[in-house]
């Protein structure tokens, strides 16, 4: 199914872009030319028409204007509703995992701007629990972790570009082993750093740090904290930690992936009531909501009466922050749950104060310095600055980088580029 913005859309879209120029430096451009999204239409329908995925949700725009969006497939392999599939909706409610980080990079961010966080000084003087960190230099013969203080605090720079020192277990063997190690010896610490601060980049819980920095300075619950900051005036109204039973109605299955290529949809569990965020991953979000958030960023910080961020923030967000180190790509400890991760083999990858930048031009698709990253269930997300583009598409299946999903990903954003080319 592919859902068309309407005439009356339109006409809100266009109204709501001419207001634009009263908000201080938030410029008002024309409204994008209509898209030529056959194409588009035609490939997503095919791939779940032959099976490789389940359901999808693709939605692109420009600084202007949502320029597509469709639906196809179903929310569930095998259930239904009223005697029929349970379509795939623009309204379907998907786990969105790390892309929650975007959320909480934004509201470290906002909280940078008010003085209230700073980027390079030492984080434990907000929060003591990461005064004087252990670094895992490596096993003794004997397979017991060798640890020493950190030679550098760690800061919110440092947390915000996964420079930190914090790695995941599921890409990282060291974390793994350590784990190992150190079960049932309460005298070692949960979670040493893999290298000193500022030194390499591993992808781990630095952001679940975040979250705990906002909430600290902020004195809110982080769900509050988006909530009133993010969500709230962007009128994000579908994306949150805990989504009510209506939301849920709405909700995509989870689907894992079998040798033989089959997706089997997995219950839906009823979620538990929360008492902590994690700033790493748990919102529930919608491929609208999250292109919102998208495109304010892409608009500088901003849409018409909804500031979010300062233009000179965005900026500062949306430039590489760790100078030559490489990030972004991952060698799975869990085939099950993840593949190995390369995006863009070939490209120079680095990271900003919120996600991956490609320093390269990506063929066929996004301009160099774009921002982009991922959930786990394979939902993920560009911000194209150059060419003006931002696009989310969603979908639910383990193991992440599955390689049909991401080649599903790789034809959308294609066809996004092709089709907004002159003809």
């Amino acid at each position: 199914m592919t859902v068309r913005l309407s005439r009356r859309d339109t006409l809100l879209f266009t109204g709501a872009f001419a207001a634009a120029g009263a908000i201080p430096g938030l410029s008002a451009p024309a409204i994008a030319a209509p898209l030529r999204s056959s194409d588009i239409d035609a490939m997503l329908k095919a791939r779940v028409d032959a099976a490789e995925v389940p359901g999808v949700v693709a939605m692109a725009a420009t600084k202007d204007a949502v320029i597509y969006q469709g639906a196809f497939g179903t929310r569930a392999i095998g259930t239904k509703v009223l005697g029929a599939p349970a379509a795939m909706s623009l309204d379907t409610v998907f786990s969105i995992a790390s892309m929650t980080k975007l959320l909480t990079s934004v509201a470290a961010m906002q909280l940078v701007e008010r003085g209230k966080l700073t980027l390079d000084e030492p984080a434990a003087r907000i929060d003591p629990t990461l005064e004087s960190p252990q670094v895992l230099d490596g096993f003794d013969a004997k397979g017991i972790p060798q640890l020493r203080t950190s030679r550098k605090p760690i800061t919110l720079r440092h947390l915000l570009t996964h420079t930190s020192g914090f790695s995941y277990q599921l890409w990282d063997a060291n974390v793994l082993r350590y784990g190992k190690a150190a079960r049932g010896n309460p005298a070692l610490p949960r979670t040493p750093l893999m290298f000193d601060p500022d030194t390499r980049w591993a992808y781990g819980g630095s952001l679940d740090r975040v979250g705990r920095l906002v909430e600290i300075v902020s004195g809110q619950t982080l769900d509050r904290y988006v909530l009133d900051n993010i969500t709230g005036p962007l009128g994000m109204h579908d994306t949150a930690y805990a989504i009510t039973d209506k939301q849920r109605a709405r909700q995509a299955s989870l689907h894992v992936r079998k040798p033989d290529g089959t997706l089997p949809a997995q219950p839906l569990v009823k979620q538990a009531e929360l008492k902590e965020f994690s700033g790493g991953g748990g919102i529930k979000s919608t491929a609208p909501d999250y292109l919102t958030l998208l495109q304010a960023i892409l608009n500088g910080g901003g849409l018409p009466g909804k500031r979010i961020l300062r233009l000179q923030t965005v900026e500062q967000m949306s430039t590489n922050q760790i100078g030559d180190i490489d990030a972004g790509i991952l060698k799975t400890t869990n085939p099950a749950l993840s593949n190995d991760v390369d995006f863009f083999p070939g490209v120079r990858l680095r990271w900003g104060l919120a996600d991956m930048i490609n320093t390269d031009p990506v063929p066929r698709g996004r301009a160099a310095g774009s921002q982009t990253w991922a959930g786990l269930y394979n939902t993920y997300y560009w911000i194209d600055p150059a060419s003006r583009i931002a696009g989310v598409i969603m979908m639910q299946i383990l193991p992440f980088a599955d390689r049909r999903a991401l080649d599903v990903y790789r034809q959308f954003e294609r066809g996004i580029y092709r089709s907004t080319k002159p003809a």
